[in-house]
Order: C-alpha cells, then sequence, then structure tokens
C-alpha cells in the first residue's frame, strides 16, 4: 500500500429538504465540502515538541519541519490534516513548544481542518483545553474517549479520532471490566462502527489512533505502553475502517491492509539512524486507500562510527559524519584520556560515547559476574579504578583504598 516520492467549520451540508441530524454530545461541525469523489488526508504523527536529542534542543529542527509541513499540506490540496498523538513530548511541555503548537496548527487549520488526538506523552486534560471554540476554528483536539463515535465529517469523509487509553483510566467509562489496552480500544472501535452504521453508504472512515498494533516494529525512542506484550492490540481491533492513522511507533510501516504508522518527523533515538521519515497523502475513492509517502526534511543526519580513537580522528572513512549527530563506539584497549573532547575536534556534533575494547584476554572480555568472582573489596575497587582510567592504581592510591575499605590485613601489605 502506498509509493514513495523523494476558515470556520460548519454543519455537514444536509440534502435539500431532508431533516436535520441532531448533533451529537461530542460531535463538532465540520467543514462543509464539495463532494469530489476522492478525499485526501495528510497523515502525520509524533511530533514530541519540546524533546532533546542527547541533551542538544530540537526546537530549531521541529520549527523547519513544520514550516516544511504547511508548505506540502496547502500544495496538496488536502481536505483534513491528522496529527496521530504524541504532539508534545511530555505532559508539561516547554513554552518554546507550546508556542511552536500554536502556530503550526494555526496555520493547518487555516487549510484543512485539523485533527489531533492526545497520545501516551500528552496531557489529555491540558490538551483538551479550548477544545469547543478551537473546533469552530477548524483545530479538532480530541481527549475523550467517550467521543470516539462522533466523528469529524468533512464531505464524504468521516474521521474518528480516539485517544491513546490508558486501561485502567478508561474502563470505567467504556463500560469494560477486563483489563488491558485490547477490550478498551475494542469498545472505542464499536463506537465507531455503531457510528459508521448510521452514515450514508459511500462514507470513508478514517480512524486515527495511537497504540500499538501486534506485529509492528518499536524503536528505542518510544516509551513502553505497558510491561511484555500486555501493550499490544492485533490489528484486526479496527476492523470497518477504510484507513488507520497510526501515532505512537516512531518508524513509518505499514500495519495490515488499511492500517499506517506515519513514524516521527525526526529521528530521537540512533536506533532511527536507517529510517526514512515521511509524511503520508492518502487519498480514499476506490476499495483501498492510495498511499504516497512525502520524504521529510532531514535536519542533521545520525551517523554511528566504530573503532580506536585514533584512527576515528585520521580515516577519511568517516568523512560524512564530520556535519551529522554522531554516536561512537572506541575499541581502544585502554580508555583514552578526554576522549569525548578530541573526538568533537572533528565530530563537532557527537553526542554519544561508548567503550568496547577488543583485544583483551578472555578472562578480562568474559561476563561481569564472572570477572568479578572472587574478588576482595580492594580488588574489586582497584579493578574499577582501572577500567574507569585506563591505568591500575598506584601504591599510594591502593593504601587509600585500603584504608577506606578497612581492611588492616590489606592495610599492612600495601604499607
Amino acid at each position: 500500500m502506498g509509493r514513495l516520492v523523494d476558515g470556520d467549520l460548519s454543519e455537514q451540508v444536509q440534502a435539500a429538504g431532508a431533516e436535520p441530524r441532531r448533533r451529537r454530545p461530542c460531535e463538532v461541525p465540520s467543514a462543509a465540502h464539495d463532494t469530489l469523489g476522492v478525499m485526501r488526508v495528510l497523515h502525520t504523527a509524533d511530533w514530541h515538541l519540546g524533546r532533546s536529542f542527547h541533551g542538544e534542543g530540537l526546537i530549531g529542527a521541529q520549527s523547519a519541519w513544520l514550516d516544511w509541513l504547511v508548505v506540502l499540506a496547502a500544495d496538496s490540496s488536502v481536505d483534513a490534516i491528522v496529527v496521530a498523538g504524541d504532539l508534545y513530548d511530555r505532559a508539561l511541555p516547554p513554552l518554546d513548544a507550546i508556542a511552536l503548537a500554536d502556530d503550526a496548527l494555526a496555520r493547518l487549520a487555516a487549510i484543512a481542518p485539523v485533527v489531533v488526538v492526545s497520545g501516551n506523552h500528552d496531557s489529555a486534560t491540558r490538551l483538551a483545553f479550548g477544545s469547543s471554540l478551537l473546533a469552530r476554528a477548524g483545530l479538532h483536539l480530541r481527549t475523550d474517549p467517550t467521543c470516539s463515535g462522533q466523528p469529524v465529517v468533512v464531505g464524504e469523509l468521516a474521521l474518528y479520532p480516539i485517544p491513546y487509553l490508558e486501561p485502567d483510566a478508561v474502563r470505567g467509562v467504556l463500560g469494560v471490566e477486563e483489563r488491558g489496552h485490547g477490550p478498551v480500544l475494542t469498545a472505542a472501535m464499536d463506537l465507531v462502527r455503531a457510528d459508521l452504521a448510521t452514515r450514508p453508504a459511500g462514507t470513508r472512515a478514517v480512524v486515527v489512533g495511537h497504540a500499538f498494533v501486534a506485529g509492528a516494529v518499536a524503536s528505542g525512542s518510544e516509551r513502553d505502553l505497558a510491561i511484555g506484550g500486555a501493550s499490544s492490540v492485533p490489528v484486526s481491533t479496527f476492523a470497518g475502517a477504510d484507513y488507520v492513522a497510526l501515532g505512537h511507533l516512531h518508524g513509518p510501516q505499514v500495519v495490515g491492509d488499511r492500517g499506517r504508522y506515519a513514524g516521527s518527523p525526526i529521528a530521537f533515538s540512533f536506533s532511527e539512524a536507517t529510517h526514512r521519515k515521511s509524511v503520508a497523502l492518502v487519498d480514499l475513492a476506490g476499495p483501498e486507500p492510495a498511499v504516497e509517502l512525502v520524504r521529510c526534511p532531514v535536519p542533521r543526519p545520525l551517523a554511528r562510527v566504530r573503532g580506536a580513537l585514533e584512527e576515528l580522528l585520521a580515516s577519511p572513512a568517516h568523512e560524512a559524519a564530520e556535519e551529522a549527530w554522531v554516536e561512537v563506539t572506541l575499541t581502544d584497549t585502554v580508555r583514552p584520556a578526554d576522549a569525548m573532547d578530541r573526538l568533537r575536534r572533528r565530530f563537532a556534533h557527537a553526542v554519544s560515547l561508548h567503550f568496547a575494547p577488543e583485544g583483551l584476554p578472555a578472562a578480562a572480555t568474559g561476563s561481569y559476574a564472572t570477572r568479578l568472582r572472587g574478588l576482595s573489596d580492594l580488588e574489586l575497587a582497584t579493578s574499577f579504578v582501572e577500567d574507569v582510567r585506563g591505568t591500575p592504581a598506584d601504591e599510594a592510591e591502593e593504601a587509600l583504598l585500603a584504608e577506606v575499605l578497612g581492611d588492616p590485613r590489606v592495610t599492612e601489605r600495601v604499607a
């Protein structure tokens, strides 16, 4: 499924002479739209505004990406824009992240209705503030699970926003006795299917959700939803939808026949170094959605380099990493002094450093438990000094350690 490519809202227009449909409690006005047969949705997710990358701020890169997204939305004649959760990186986002979201969402809502669901990183209560008023300006912030069956309607398109559902927090309001993500999401989808059954034939149903679907591939930058496999839900949970616009996992990927994770617009960990970040333009007309993936601009590439320090500093093979965010793994037998400072003279954006010595005796490369078995307290302490510094403790340091450890026998031996 898919191919890769490098104003105010009002009630849906009713048929002439038809009885006006009464608005449901959670339903908001939807855009009047001339039915053209094809409905186009711009699917994004996991903006994580306010996030940092190994201590480096990303607000500038996120701002540039949002500028690009606004231009894409305007140029692509989209009917609706989706943010499938995790608008922010935490429940209390920094002020610059809030200002950026405010500006970007206002510009996008001027192009087409925008549907945002709360993700597991967002505060549903805070995100919902002012949602009734904002809906009239084209921005639909959905955080209430009981409103899952109340779509944002744009012409022939019904978008059903399902916020992230924390099972124990929403079981009561959804009338679910069984614990787990599967039962509560099934209950929300039952509301969707019940409402969809009342809609005119030809209505295209897009479900917007934030969840972990079984079979999808996680990366190292998502927050776990639960212990073990309890967080995942089967793809069959979304039966009845023409397209499922998912958020939570940061790698773009297809789930089932009609589902897709948009992925995050920017890499948030080195586990995403091979990701090709994109957003999805989804055309709904025929029996299956047609998806075009549009590559996101890369603010700074990621690179992983490995080797001895002197080789990394001199080898032309690593020239491409000089402008990237760099994760370094040093293989020197003895840990070099001032390694990160020296690396940054060549790799100005080196942000992560690991040590994996090569060429050590077998005893030194065994398991941690094996290498420590049978050592005295003093031997453990001096071994730690050598591991951290790269050279053994001298006699004076060993005597000081022995004194601190309070072992008179050892003190006599080294005095």
